[in-house]
C-alpha cells in the first residue's frame, strides 16, 4: 500500500514569517501538536511544534507575538513521498522518533502520514505498533 492512500490532505500549514502565537492558536483550534512551515509556492521549509513555541520562544522570555516561525522552526525534516511505500514510511517514523511525516512531491508539501494512518489502514497495524512502542520506548533520549 502506498502513503498517497492513507495520507491526509490539506494539512494546516504556516509561513516563516507568521508569529509563534499564529503558530499556537492554529495548533489549539485544530487540536493538532505541529504544522508545516512552508513557503508562499507550498515548498517545505520546516516544522513547528507546540514544543518549539514553549520552548524556544516561551522560556526563552520572546514575545510571541513577536517572534517569526522561521526564528523557532525545525529546519531539518525527515519527510516521505506520496509514491512511498507505507512500511518504508513506518521504518522512517521509527528511526527519526516521530510520529508524524510530512507528505512532499518535489519539495512541495502534499500531506501528512501519522502513525494513526498506518494503524488504521490495516495493512501495516504491527509496523504501527512497533513504530509507536519504538518511538515512546526512546522519548528520553531525545529531550
Amino acid at each position: 500500500m502506498l502513503v498517497s492512500e492513507i495520507m491526509h490532505t490539506g494539512a494546516v500549514t504556516v509561513l516563516p514569517t507568521d508569529s509563534a502565537d499564529k503558530a499556537a492558536r492554529l495548533l489549539a483550534r485544530h487540536n493538532i501538536g505541529v504544522l508545516p512551515v512552508v513557503s508562499e509556492d507550498g515548498k517545505l521549509r520546516g516544522m513547528v511544534t507546540d514544543r518549539d513555541i514553549v520552548v524556544r520562544c516561551v522560556a526563552a522570555e520572546n514575545d510571541p507575538a513577536e517572534t517569526p516561525l522561521k526564528e523557532i522552526m525545525s529546519r531539518i525534516v525527515v519527510t516521505v513521498s506520496a509514491s512511498d511505500d507505507i512500511r518504508e514510511a513506518a521504518r522512517k517514523m521509527t528511526a527519526e522518533q516521530v510520529r508524524r511525516l510530512p507528505v512532499t512531491e518535489n519539495g512541495k508539501l502534499v500531506g501528512m502520514l501519522s502513525l494513526g494512518d498506518l494503524a488504521r489502514s490495516g495493512n501495516c497495524s504491527m509496523e504501527a505498533a512497533k513504530a509507536l512502542s519504538e518511538i515512546s520506548s526512546n522519548l528520553h533520549r531525545r529531550v
